[in-house]
């Protein structure tokens, strides 16, 4: 059997392949983060974090700009308190797109890019991922109106300060509180109002309280019987006054025609109008007439004073006669005796 020699070109080019072939892998599994440039951040937490672990997401406004590197705790001799230094490493190039970084002339950097987003106001606070779970991640925010306190103790890494959630304001106002003095007080309260209920006043104002309602009912029993006599009686009330409205309103249909009577008949060229006219100018005519009969120059008066003139005659010769007769009677049988 011959043997055949192995080329030292193929072993070297599979060698070759082999290792290309691992690279490609670490670049696909790990993607750019082997080659990108980290920039390291510090993060101090007061009160409890369970729930955040190494590897959990640095998110700005959604964006995933890293992830957390170490967990540590801290105790502070001078104040007697424990702090949480959470480290995170961030992606610089995605930091410079924000903002952060600035470009010098010649096209390079003026200088790190998250210690100029922490002069803009950059803050960092826990938030929940998933209410099932209950991880947390860094949220990192722009948040210029809240006041911010650097420790400095680290110049491994660049502290951003953090901010405290509703949550965490509603759990450090909950510890705060006295629950025990609160169930005292609730305690004290409940006996007040037992002993309260418990007292004969309160008995006996339910025990008017129930007289008054028996009361109550009885009038309203009252009231009810004497009602329906009182709707019957209203009822036949508004029929009555429905008939008055109905007569008052005939009236007044005959009150209008009457008044359309009475235009049409006071019209000017009504024949009663003109009637009118024609009787006034008799009326008028007949009055000239007595005034012109009435005038002293008038034949009427005249005649009239004439025969005033002979009645006055006539009136003084009966009376000459009266007198005559009065002084001597004998006269009927002679006569009137002559004048000598």
């Amino acid at each position: 059997m011959v043997k055949r020699k192995v080329s030292p070109t193929l072993i070297g080019a599979f060698v070759v392949g082999g290792l290309a072939l691992v690279a490609a892998a670490i670049i696909a599994i790990a993607g750019n983060e082997v080659f990108s440039r980290k920039e390291r951040a510090v993060m101090y937490f007061n009160g409890s974090i369970y729930g955040l672990q190494v590897g959990a997401p640095v998110v700005f406004r959604g964006v995933r700009v890293g992830s957390v590197v170490a967990i540590d705790v801290v105790y502070d001799k001078d104040t007697d308190t424990y702090s949480i230094p959470v480290v995170a490493e961030l992606e610089r190039n995605v930091l410079r797109g924000l903002g952060g970084g600035r470009k010098n002339g010649a096209g390079g950097d003026s200088g790190p890019p998250l210690p100029a987003l922490v002069e803009r106001g950059l803050r960092a606070q826990l938030s929940m991922q998933s209410l099932l779970t209950g991880l947390l991640y860094v949220d990192l925010d722009l948040r210029s109106d809240q006041a911010a306190s650097l420790r400095g103790t680290r110049m491994d890494a660049v502290e951003i300060p953090t901010s405290t959630t509703t949550i965490q304001n509603l759990k450090d106002q909950l510890d705060g509180m006295d629950f025990g003095r609160l169930a005292d007080d609730l305690s004290a309260v409940a006996a007040s109002a037992r002993a309260i209920t418990g007292g004969p006043e309160i008995k006996a104002a339910l025990a008017d309280l129930a007289q008054i309602s028996g009361s109550v009912r009885r009038l309203s029993a009252r009231m009810e019987q004497r009602l329906d006599p009182l709707a019957n009686d209203t009822k036949r009330t508004l029929d009555r006054m429905g008939a008055a409205a109905d007569d008052v309103r005939a009236t007044a249909q005959q009150f209008g025609q009457s008044s359309q009577r009475m235009s049409a008949l006071m019209a000017p060229d009504s024949p009663l109008v003109q009637d009118l006219h024609r009787s006034a100018e008799e009326v008028a005519r007949t009055a000239e007439s007595l005034r012109q009969f009435a005038s002293p120059d008038s034949a009427l008066m005249h005649n009239a004073e004439r025969a005033l003139q002979d009645v006055s005659r006539a009136s003084r010769a009966l009376r000459e006669l009266a007198e005559l007769l009065e002084r001597q009677p004998e006269a009927v049988i002679r006569g009137r005796p002559e004048n000598k």
